[in-house]
């Protein structure tokens, strides 16, 4: 491809990306009663110029996304904006300025408590509906590019320069969790302990998380709270084969295993890419692409492949990134 069809081609794309964002975010501007972009909120009629903004924002974002070069670097960026905008509305909303706030009906930031707080509650769908609905575009890439709790874990996975293989028994350990997170919701709920108690599990349970990042993360350079820990990891990577997109190993690859050492998620052993595909943890991250120099790794999506569906993949998450960083905040 000539270098004037390749900047054309990065200009459609980055226009996509920021169209498929004033979409998405016209139509909650539009249809939700409450304001839920920020600048609607203190002034009539910002939301508009809000959704300007991120529009361009996203358009901005995909270009720097679409290098693979950069791309992992500049995922990690998008991703860490997106836990510290969130973390930061949330510390502003607590300090006493509401409106940073969804509802006043606080919930614990923990990924684990989108399943655990409608069991407990027995009400409250909002975020499991949203997860489903993003888990079903783009797969498990929620873990890697729309979780606000994963961007922590990933920067103290980046401390090692080299990932280290995981445990086997961690591909079954976050179904075990995920089981005694709804048991200990339910048993809750059946008991009648006041939420404030409900809130104290939750708590821990984030902190022991956190614990897992600093001391296991950061040792292992791997993702070990989202690959053993996060139970919503696990669900995202089942319901994730309801998205169209996949990174498969394109024929050709010499099984070099230079992209094993790039891959955070443990998704790239050597059977894994023996089969030509990456191992059931992987995440659509898209960060061992820069390491295979003749481009075996590719997405795949309704037919496209290689360039065609990356930019696609591209255009879809930073779109979903933007807008959650429109509309998400509890």
């Amino acid at each position: 491809m000539s270098s004037d069809a390749k900047k054309s081609r990065g200009i459609g794309t980055m226009g996509a990306a920021a169209v498929l964002t004033a979409v998405l975010l016209s139509i909650v501007q539009v249809k939700v009663t409450r304001p839920m972009l920020l600048a609607e909120r203190f002034l009539a009629g910002a939301g508009w110029v809000e959704i300007a903004l991120l529009s361009a924002y996203a358009g901005w974002m995909t270009s720097r996304v679409l290098d693979v070069r950069k791309s992992a670097l500049w995922r990690r960026r998008l991703w860490g904006l997106f836990s510290l905008v969130f973390f930061l509305q949330l510390a502003i909303g607590l300090a006493g300025i509401e409106r940073f706030l969804m509802t006043g009906a606080l919930h614990i930031p923990v990924p684990a408590m989108i399943v655990a707080g409608p069991v407990y509650r027995g009400s409250g769908l909002f975020m499991p509906i949203l997860f489903t609905i993003t888990v079903v575009i783009v797969g498990p890439a929620w873990c890697s590019y729309l979780c606000y709790i994963g961007a922590w874990d990933s920067g103290l996975a980046h401390l090692r320069k080299r990932p280290m293989a995981l445990p086997k028994w961690r591909r079954w350990s976050r179904v075990a969790i995920l089981a005694l997170v709804v048991c200990v919701a339910l048993v809750l709920r059946w008991v009648g302990l006041h939420g404030t108690i409900a809130a104290g599990f939750g708590i821990v349970f984030g902190f022991v998380g956190v614990a897992i990042m600093v001391m296991w993360s950061r040792k292992t350079g791997s993702m070990t709270h989202c690959l053993s820990y996060c139970p919503m990891g696990w669900i995202a990577t089942v319901m994730g084969k309801l998205s169209p997109f996949r990174v498969r190993i394109a024929i050709g690859c010499d099984h070099c295993g230079a992209c094993t050492h790039f891959c955070r998620y443990d998704a790239l052993s050597m059977d894994d890419i023996r089969k030509r595909r990456p191992g059931w943890s992987c995440t659509l991250c898209g960060d061992c692409f820069r390491a295979c120099h003749g481009k075996f790794l590719e997405y795949r999506v309704f037919g496209l492949r290689g360039d065609r569906a990356r930019s696609v993949f591209i255009v879809v998450v930073v779109a979903l990134h933007a807008t959650f960083l429109g509309v998400a905040r509890i």
